[in-house]
């Protein structure tokens, strides 16, 4: 769902500013790649299906061969980004699901002392992507055929053995299992 909501953001979305996200990415992507972007403001029908499993193959592009540009933080694997802190040194005391942030952020705030009173409820959200780009119009299983699932597995195998989810379901955006973090520091420090 990680990888969908980029594209619907990221690609066919109209950013805050009002430009396309990062200038000449989507024209180069249109050209490249046959992608389709829901016109010039993103609100036109297109084949939404057709033109996201194009963007999973830019996505293994960048990730794989850094070509035609180095991935983007939005669609490269988490993995990757968790790492940095374990290489040098670093580790993690817990890790929390984004699809389970307030319960996460909760047992953060249980652990330490606040000087003011957090109400995770009534804090607002700044980096939401709703409505940056067109609804999408099938459920997320239904982006995923035999091809666009082997090209998940290639980019985001850690990701799915790390974060524990389940790879085999698209539909399902929820953990599997708990974060082992004895794991992640193992395989992250290599």
């Amino acid at each position: 769902t990680r990888v969908l909501s980029s594209f619907f953001d990221k690609i066919c979305g109209i950013q805050r500013n009002g430009k396309r996200y990062r200038g000449n990415l989507v024209p180069l992507l249109m050209q490249k790649y046959g992608i389709e972007v829901g016109g010039a403001d993103g609100k036109q029908e297109f084949d939404q299906i057709a033109s996201f499993r194009r963007f999973l193959l830019f996505a293994r592009d960048t990730v794989r061969w850094r070509r035609p540009m180095d991935p983007d933080i939005h669609w490269s694997a988490q993995s990757g980004h968790v790492s940095t802190f374990v290489v040098n040194g670093g580790t993690y005391d817990k890790i929390i699901w984004t699809e389970k942030f307030n319960d996460g952020m909760q047992d953060v705030l249980d652990a330490i002392e606040t000087p003011h009173q957090v109400k995770l409820a009534e804090i607002p959200r700044f980096n939401e992507s709703e409505g940056h780009g067109p609804k999408r119009a099938h459920p997320v299983e239904d982006y995923f055929d035999d091809l666009s699932m082997h090209l998940v597995r290639e980019i985001y195998k850690a990701d799915f053995e790390l974060f524990k989810y389940d790879f085999d379901n698209p539909g399902n955006k929820m953990p599997i299992a708990e974060i082992d973090l004895a794991e992640v520091h193992a395989k992250l420090r290599d």
